[in-house]
This record gives C-alpha cells, sequence and structure tokens, in this order.
C-alpha cells in the first residue's frame, strides 16, 4: 500500500506539471475543457479502480462461500466427530400443523436439513412438526448429559422430549417470535431418556417468503445435532458469536463513531459528517435488531419498519458521498439540482412503505426486493460518479472508494442472489460484518482527513498569531520611532537655537578678539577657543557630510598643526573617493580624537615623524585611523595603564560613545600607535537628512549619498 500510495502521489505531481504545461500552451487555466492526453490518463485511472474493484468483490465473494461452508453445522460436527460425540440429525419428519402436540395421525413427509420453507412449504404460514427419533445405546456416552443444538430455527421453535415439553424459545402464536438469529441449546434430562426410540420433536413457527421482507426471515430450520452438553455448548457458542456477537460489538462500535461524527459535524458544520453520523447509527440499529426478539407488533408492521429503514439509509449514503466530494460537485450540492435530488431522496423514503402496505401482506417480498435493486442502483451510481470526481482531481479517497465499491458490489450482489433463492446461505455470513468494517474504514479517514485540517488549522492558527505579533511588534517600533523622531526634531530645533547663539554672540567676541587683541598668546587662546566654538556649533546644527570632505579637513587641519611643531607628517588617505555618509556627531567627536592625539605627539612624544593611515571598510561600514609616531613612547609609571594621562580615557571614551573603540600600543623607544575604528552610521544618516537638509540646495544630492547613491 505504502508503495501504491507513493506512485499516486508521483503520478498526481506529473499529471499537474503536465496540465500546467498544457495551460500554458493553448487552453486557459480553469477552463471546462481538457487536453485528449488528460482525458485518457482518467479513463485509465477509473479503468485501474474498477479493476481494483472487481478483485475486491471476487476475493468478498469467495472469502464468504468458504466461511459459509466452513460454518455449516454438518461440517462443524464432522469435523469435531473424530474427537467428540455430538452427531448431526440431518433428516426429519416433517408434519404441518398447530397441535400443541406432534400429531400423530396426519400425513407428513422425510425432510433432509436444512429446510427452507419457501422451496419445501411454499405460502404455508404456521408451524412445523419435525421429528427425530434415536437411541441411546447408540451415542458414544450414554452416562453423560446429553443436550441438542439447533442452529437456526425461524422463526422461533419449541422442543420436545418423548411427549415432555423441554424448551420454548418465545411466543409460538402470531405474532411468533423473532429468533432467527438464534442458536437455542436444549439439555435433555436423564430421567426423560430411553434407551430405544427417543423421540425429538421441533415445532417451528414461521412466516412464508411473501409475508417477509427478508429470505433470512423466512420460516424453516436447520440442522439439529446432539451430543454431550458441554460439547454441544461450545458448538453453540461458536455458532453464536459469529452469527449475533460479532455484527452486536461492531453495531456498537459503529453507534459510538456515528455519534463522534454527529459530534464533529456539529462543531465543524460539515454535512457530510451529519450524514455519516446517520449512516452508521441506522446501520447499528439494524444489527441491534437482533436483541429484540419477542416483540408484540404484527408481523408485516414489524417487517415494514425493518424494510423502509434501508430508504433513509440510502439517502443518507447518497447525501454523505456527494458532500464528502467537495466543491468539485458543486453543481450537484447547491441549487435546484439539490432540491431536486433532495426531494427524490425523501419522497422515496415515504414511498417505499406506503407502496409495501398497498401491496399487501402478501406481496411484502416481491415489494422489498424492487426496492432493494432501486436502492443498489443507486449506491453504485453515485460511488461510481465520486470515483470520476477523486479520480479527475486526483483525491488519495479514489482507491478507498475503489475498494470500497468492491466491497458494496460482493455484498449487495450476495444479497440479492440470496434474496432471489439462487444461492442457499446458511451459516456464518461474511455480509454481516464487512459493512461495519467498511463503515468504520471510512470513519478512519474521515478523522484523518478531519485531524490533518485541525492541523493545519492550527499550524494557520500560531503563523497568524506569529505574524499578529510581528506587525504588533513592528508598530509599535514605528511608534517609537515617530516619538524618537518627534523628540529628535524639538532638540534639533534647540540645538540649532543654541548655535545660533553661540555663532551670533560669543564667536562675534570670539572674532574681535582675535584681531583687536594686541597679546599673541591671548589672540591664539580665542583663535583656539573659536575653532572649538565652531565645532561645536557644526555638532548642534546636525548637517553631515561626505567621509571624503571629512578627511580632507582632518587632513588639512593635522598637517597645519604638526607643521608648526616641527613634526614631518605623512597622510596615507585611500585612492578612491568615499562618498559615505558621515553623521556630524561622529565627524565632531572624531576630531576631537584626533586633536587630542595629535596634541600629545606635539607635546609629550617627542617624535619627528608621524604616519597617519585612513582606512575605509565599505562592506562593514566602518573606518579606521592609525596614528602612529616614532617618539619615545608613553611610559608605565601610572600602575602600568596606558588609559591613564595624556587624555586617553577621554579619546576611548568619545570612541565608545560613537559604538566604536580605540586602541592604544606604546612602549618606551618604540612610538605609539593609536588606532581609531568608528561606524559610519548609515542608518542614523538617513533619519537625519530629511529633517536636517530639507532646505538646503543640496538636499536631493545628499539624500542620495546617505543611501549609499
Amino acid at each position: 500500500m505504502s508503495k501504491l500510495h507513493r506512485w499516486w502521489q508521483s503520478w498526481a505531481q506529473r499529471s499537474s506539471s503536465a496540465d500546467s504545461d498544457t495551460d500554458g500552451e493553448g487552453v486557459p487555466s480553469g477552463t471546462v475543457g481538457r487536453s485528449p492526453a488528460q482525458v485518457r490518463r482518467l479513463w485509465l485511472l477509473l479503468g485501474l479502480g474498477l479493476v481494483l474493484a472487481v478483485v475486491v468483490a471476487y476475493v468478498m465473494v469467495a472469502i464468504n462461500r468458504e466461511t459459509v461452508r466452513l460454518s455449516r453445522p454438518s461440517t462443524i460436527v464432522a469435523a469435531m466427530a473424530a474427537e467428540s460425540s455430538v452427531q448431526s440429525l440431518n433428516q426429519a419428519w416433517a408434519v404441518r400443523s398447530n397441535a400443541s402436540q406432534f400429531p400423530v395421525g396426519q400425513p407428513g413427509h422425510l425432510q433432509s436439513l436444512p429446510d427452507e420453507w419457501a422451496r419445501s412449504q411454499p405460502g404455508y404460514q404456521g408451524a412445523v412438526w419435525y421429528r427425530f427419533n434415536f437411541d441411546t445405546s447408540k451415542l458414544p456416552a450414554p452416562d453423560q448429559v446429553m443436550a441438542v443444538h439447533v442452529e437456526r430455527a425461524c422463526s422461533n421453535v419449541e422442543v420436545h422430549l418423548n411427549g415432555q415439553l423441554l424448551y420454548r424459545g418465545g411466543r409460538m402464536s402470531e405474532p411468533y417470535a423473532r429468533n432467527c438469529y438464534r442458536s437455542h441449546v436444549i439439555p435433555l434430562p436423564t430421567f426423560l431418556l430411553r434407551a430405544n426410540d427417543n423421540q425429538l420433536d421441533l415445532k417451528v413457527g414461521g412466516y412464508p417468503i411473501n409475508r417477509v421482507t427478508a429470505r433470512q426471515r423466512a420460516g424453516g430450520l436447520a440442522a439439529v445435532s446432539i451430543g454431550p452438553l458441554q460439547e454441544v455448548r461450545e458448538l453453540y457458542e461458536q455458532q453464536e458469536f459469529w452469527t449475533t456477537t460479532v455484527s452486536q460489538v461492531l453495531g456498537g462500535i459503529l453507534a459510538v463513531l456515528g455519534v463522534f461524527a454527529l459530534g464533529l459535524a456539529w462543531v465543524r458544520r460539515l454535512d457530510y459528517l451529519l450524514y455519516f453520523g446517520l449512516l452508521t447509527i441506522g446501520w447499528s440499529l439494524m444489527t441491534g435488531r437482533m436483541w429484540l426478539s419477542d416483540v408484540a407488533v404484527p408481523n408485516a408492521g414489524v417487517e415494514v419498519l425493518i424494510a423502509m429503514m434501508f430508504a433513509p439509509m440510502t439517502a443518507f449514503a447518497v447525501k454523505f458521498l456527494l458532500g464528502y466530494a467537495g466543491q468539485s460537485m458543486g453543481a450537484v450540492n447547491r441549487g435546484a439540482r439539490k432540491r431536486q435530488l433532495n426531494a427524490v431522496l425523501w419522497a422515496q423514503c415515504v414511498l417505499f412503505p406506503i407502496s409495501l402496505l398497498a401491496m399487501g401482506t402478501d406481496r411484502l417480498f416481491i415489494g422489498a426486493r424492487i426496492w432493494y435493486v432501486l436502492f443498489a442502483i443507486e449506491l453504485f451510481v453515485t460511488i461510481g460518479f465520486f470515483l470520476w470526481v477523486a479520480g479527475k482531481n486526483r483525491r488519495t479517497e479514489f482507491w478507498l472508494m475503489s475498494a470500497a465499491l468492491g466491497v458494496v458490489a460482493a455484498v449487495l450482489g450476495i444479497e440479492l442472489t440470496f434474496q432471489s433463492g439462487l444461492v442457499k446461505l446458511w451459516g456464518v455470513h461474511v455480509t454481516h460484518f464487512v459493512m461495519p468494517l467498511l463503515y468504520a474504514a471510512v470513519a478512519v479517514r474521515l478523522i484523518q482527513v478531519y485531524a490533518r485540517a485541525l492541523q493545519t488549522a492550527e499550524g494557520a492558527r500560531k503563523q497568524l498569531e506569529r505574524r499578529v505579533q510581528e506587525i504588533s511588534g513592528e508598530i509599535e517600533r514605528n511608534f517609537n520611532q515617530i516619538a524618537e523622531l518627534r523628540v529628535e526634531q524639538i532638540a534639533e530645533k534647540e540645538r540649532k537655537r543654541i548655535a545660533a547663539d553661540l555663532h551670533d554672540d560669543l564667536g562675534a567676541k570670539l572674532l574681535t578678539i582675535v584681531h583687536t587683541s594686541d597679546n599673541d598668546r591671548i589672540s591664539t587662546l580665542a583663535r583656539e577657543a573659536l575653532e572649538e566654538m565652531r565645532l561645536s556649533v557644526r555638532g548642534l546644527t546636525g548637517k553631515p557630510m561626505v567621509l571624503s570632505d571629512a578627511l580632507a579637513d582632518w587632513r588639512a587641519e593635522v598637517v597645519s598643526r604638526l607643521g608648526q611643531a616641527g613634526i614631518e607628517c605623512e597622510w596615507r588617505n585611500p585612492n578612491d573617493i568615499i562618498e559615505e555618509p558621515l553623521s556630524s556627531r561622529t565627524y565632531v567627536q572624531t576630531t576631537r580624537i584626533l586633536r587630542e592625539a595629535v596634541s600629545n605627539v606635539i607635546k609629550h612624544s617627542g617624535a619627528s615623524h608621524v604616519v597617519i593611515s585612513a582606512e575605509v571598510h565599505l562592506e562593514h561600514h566602518d573606518f579606521v585611523l592609525v596614528i602612529q609616531d616614532n617618539g619615545k613612547g608613553i611610559p608605565m609609571e601610572l600602575d602600568g595603564r596606558l588609559d591613564r594621562g595624556h587624555g586617553m580615557t577621554s579619546m576611548k571614551h568619545r570612541a565608545k560613545q560613537l559604538s566604536g573603540q580605540c586602541l592604544v600600543e606604546s612602549g618606551p623607544g618604540f612610538g605609539t600607535v593609536i588606532r581609531l575604528t568608528l561606524p559610519l552610521e548609515i542608518a542614523t544618516m538617513q533619519q537625519v537628512l530629511p529633517t536636517s537638509l530639507s532646505g538646503s540646495p543640496g538636499a536631493a544630492s545628499m539624500r542620495n549619498i546617505a543611501r549609499g547613491h
């Protein structure tokens, strides 16, 4: 089966790809037309399904035939004869009579068992006496308690031994007790047994076949066996288990499955589950009738009640199959056709009992046979239509329903041929319990489909919850960003106001001091203060700049300062023009770090040569400045740490604020190397540029720079 399932999946995938190719070549997707290749594949698939159905049906018929043969009392008794004392009584003297004792003076005939009244007593209604003669001396164990086993007496039986009543299965007057599905074990009292010429009389009361709706309930008597009580009881228990107990257990299981299906239908609002639940519960009720034997209702009423259950069950089966086919059969499941179909199905539920009653009690059997054939045709047509839809849509239920078609065909074929009298079925019938097993298989498939749908829905629910959480988080982040942007806009406005005040007031005064002071030291300090103020104002305004321009500014300032101090400076820039944006904050802090580093070189290193290298890593969005001198290095007198003194702490702190780092390597006589690594802050620039450059002529170009264009 696993290989068949894998083949089915691969065939479906190939067919799907072929369909898509065909749709792309000339047949629009979703059109009604199908290519000849698709039609051939569909007919091939239906042929395979029908072959599977035929094989299943043949196997079912073969199993049923072998089971019936092996379960016949004569066969069982013959198999037990070599090891036990059970003997089969295959012939009896049969007399028609309703008398309370065996009618000795009335004519009769020698009858072989099993005896079907439809053949031996056609049209007779009443009681038939069967007399068996046996000698206890001929039995292997006359000293044991003996018993009689009656496999089947329809509709009821009464047992007499040597003129004494021993057993009565129920009411022996009309309406007779309905014990057609029961076996009987009757112990034989020892004191009533004679050494020779014992007379065992069985009075069987029943109805002719024309007054019942199924041949199983027509009058008749199966084979009778006699032997030790223990062995006869074993034979009875075996027969009772296969003919009654199994059907009753399976009926109980079906009732549970039906209630479960009704619960699912109520929760999921699925009509086909409702019809399947009603179908299984209906079948369990039909098998449950075996529990009821003595019903004080006229025979015609009971027969009509039993037969009329097949009409709604057929309707439930048709509605279930059409509903389970899904949207592919929408034309049947909605609109006028649905109303017409419902009208036909429910009308036959009313017409069936009315037609039986109208035909009269003497024609119940022929009327029921006509309706049974009609119901069988309806089921075959519906299952065939379902196979067509399932094959066309490549549903996995195709193979299950193909096997079900074979089972249904076998069961209906066996039943119809038996009802027509073409075959004789005495003993265990596979049809008694194969239909409940079929219902159970379909129920398992429905539960599997429901579990898979529930799992898919649960996965979709979890995915939806994750998506909702993601959207909620995104909304929260956007809100926070908007709030931060609002705060940033207010802060930006305040910074611009402070920068304007510094530039207009403090800047003007410092510039006046620079140009009017006669003291060189005061003029120099004022110039340095003016430069620091301009740098602070630049940081407050938040105007970004291109990295290449920043490197040019840093180079000009550093080379000028080192040149004034008499120190040779070698500046190494990248060969390419770097147009990555640099935030004003990064520019200001980097400028101050460079100034501090250059001041240390001038004041403390005693170096004569300085090499400054600039490296830009676009893939990591950062840049590196390396400042290396050939001075005397930083002494280790302050607890052996390089981050104390000479402004090292402030340099590292500024780098850390920019999410970068400042590393210092030094040693006495080996000079000093300062490695500064800082990010380019592109994300920050994309937020700052729209507000800071919106009013400038170069705003558009700077936005492109910030986006990396």
